[in-house]
């Protein structure tokens, strides 16, 4: 339970699900171990609930959405995502604490646990990262882009003068990754747009939309048919790929039904949420299992059950869209 609310706290800093598992991991996962939990079942936990990264603000995968999607506010998308990623996160306490119970596997003799008060102390500077983030877009002190430029800084200026836990050659090496990783995005996204380019310009796309929409009369049919097609492909894709291959399809079906794009935007983000740890590719689950050291078969049935669990989660957001609506309308945004 407490891997689970570490990994919703994260969600709120990294804005990436395989940072979130691996970062959680690495804490949890020898502790966990030392305390009777199975590896399998640890690692499956940790990366399901490090998939509500991309739910809970600030977001990647919102912020590309709000990118693809045009007239989409991001503010509103971050807002929308909060109640909803808690929910995710939420709905895997319960199996957790009874699989727990039921198997006896929590041993805590022994354990020591340190002071409260000066682990929270300890915390403080890394929990005000995201009132940083969240606290200047919704100030309008900075824009999306100028708000993880703050976040960097801050990290950086903390890790290196505060907890001292960061030096100018890990910063360094730090600076080296993030031009790796940014390159790989950008030529997916360079692809990705030529692929998009051509499939509108061939009519590829708008030929797929009307056969999508000529399924079903009924918008609840379709778009079961829809997150369905998503969760498939969230289990082969990252979300990068997703969004920009899928949303030139869905968008056309999107405004055809009414759907409201904010809405349709969570839902998008909890399919591709719960194909992070889904089995064959499952990149939260990649990392966390690189992490206890075990394979990633080992892993499937715990993956199953949770997949079901966060289902239901999903469910109730596409049921109840007011779940996902209700705090960007009382803050004021365009939804």
């Amino acid at each position: 339970m407490v891997a689970i609310l570490v990994c919703l706290i994260m969600g709120g800093m990294s804005g990436s699900g395989p940072a979130d598992a691996a970062a959680v991991a690495m804490v949890m996962l020898p502790s966990m171990t030392r305390a009777g939990y199975p590896k399998p079942f640890s690692a499956t936990l940790i990366a399901a609930s490090a998939s509500t990264a991309i739910l809970i603000p600030p977001s990647i995968a919102l912020i590309l959405y709000s990118i693809v999607v045009p007239g989409v506010d991001l503010r509103a998308l971050f807002a929308a995502g909060l109640f909803p990623g808690i929910i995710a996160g939420l709905v895997l306490l319960l199996p957790a604490w009874l699989l727990a119970r039921r198997y006896g596997w929590e041993n805590p003799e022994g354990a020591e646990r340190p002071p409260l008060a000066e682990s929270f102390r300890q915390a403080l500077p890394a929990l005000f990262a995201p009132v940083l983030i969240l606290g200047g877009l919704r100030s309008g002190l900075f824009t999306p882009t100028e708000a993880a430029v703050a976040g960097v800084t801050y990290g950086v200026v903390i890790g290196l003068f505060v907890t001292r836990e960061l030096d100018w050659r890990n910063l360094w090496r730090l600076c080296g990754e993030a031009a790796v990783i940014s390159g790989v995005v950008m030529l997916i996204i360079a692809l990705a747009g030529i692929f998009a380019w051509a499939g509108t310009m061939l009519g590829t796309f708008r030929h797929l939309a009307e056969w999508l929409i000529s399924l079903s009369d009924n918008g609840a049919v379709l778009l079961i048919l829809v997150m369905i097609a998503v969760l498939l492909a969230g289990m082969l894709l990252d979300a990068i790929s997703i969004y920009l291959i899928l949303m030139p399809i869905l968008i056309p079906v999107m405004q055809h039904f009414g759907w409201n794009p904010v809405w349709f935007g969570i839902l998008l983000a909890m399919n591709i949420a719960i194909g992070q740890f889904t089995p064959p590719v499952a990149i939260n689950l990649m990392v966390t299992a690189e992490v206890a050291r075990i394979r990633l078969e080992d892993t499937v049935g715990w993956a199953m059950l949770f997949v079901l669990v966060m289902g239901s989660a999903l469910m109730l957001v596409a049921i109840f869209p007011d779940i996902a609506l209700w705090l960007p309308r009382v803050l004021g945004y365009a939804v």
